[in-house]
Formats: C-alpha cells, structure tokens, sequence
C-alpha cells in the first residue's frame, strides 16, 4: 500500500450516518489548527493537525495521523493539547489555506492525491467566514 505524508491536517464530520473528511493544507503560520479549533468546536473531529498521513484502499482516499503526533494538537497561545482523535477519515474534500481571500466565483478546482482527484476549495483560515465555507463544503453542498 503506497503512502504520502503531507502537510495537512485532517478533520472528519458527521454528516448523516458517515463521516466526511477535509484535509486543510497551506503553509505554515497561515492558520491551518485555528480553522481546525474552530471546527472542532462545530462538531468536527479531530484525525490529524499539522501533518497527515494518505493512502487509498477501497477506491477511496483516506487520512490519518502519523503515529508520533496522534491525539495532539498546537494550539497557538496555549501549546500542544491532547485532543480525542478519530483513527482516521475518508476524504471527500481538500481546502486550501491561504492568506489572500479567495476569487469570489472560483471555477471548480480539483487537487489530486495518490490518483484520487479530490474536489478542491481555497479559504483564509482567519477569515470569519471560512468555517461555514468549510463545512457547507464539507457536507457536499457545493
């Protein structure tokens, strides 16, 4: 089974009876675990913060934390917390996190991991209205 570690991380959403996984990738310092700490707070579940690791089985895509960070998250301000994680999350969705707000119609975008091609959007993590743009994404509205 091939692998990819990258600089994401990964949160799972309950939408009906499954649950919906988002990577949030972008840089570091453009605010990547404040979306995530926000998300958790609007039912989210943690899988992984700063980095995770993808494979695919199944013909499906999932995320998971590498071992050495599992059930850990930095909170800027307050330091690294532990957080219950879930083991791991399909995902449906990677959003983009970037410091410049994102073009007002974007055309559909698609970002591709291990040959999976996965819808794509662009937030600014510090933005108010990112989590809502997360989640109405995230929940397959788009």
């Amino acid at each position: 089974m091939s692998q990819l570690l990258v600089h994401a991380t990964s949160l799972s959403l309950p939408v009906g009876t499954a649950w919906r996984g988002a990577l949030i990738l972008g840089p570091s310092g453009v605010g990547k675990s404040d979306l995530a700490l926000r998300a958790l707070q609007a039912g989210c579940a943690l899988v992984s913060d700063d980095y995770s690791r993808l494979w695919s089985s199944g013909g499906h895509l999932y995320a998971g934390p590498p071992e050495t960070i599992a059930g850990r998250m930095e909170i800027r301000g307050l330091g690294i917390t532990g957080v219950a994680p879930r083991a791991f999350t399909r995902i449906h969705l990677a959003a983009l996190a970037q410091d410049e707000a994102p073009e007002r119609l974007p055309e559909a975008e698609i970002t591709d991991f291990l040959g999976h091609r996965i819808p794509t959007i662009r937030v600014t993590p510090r933005q108010a209205s990112s989590l809502g743009k997360l989640l109405t994404a995230l929940r397959g509205h788009i």
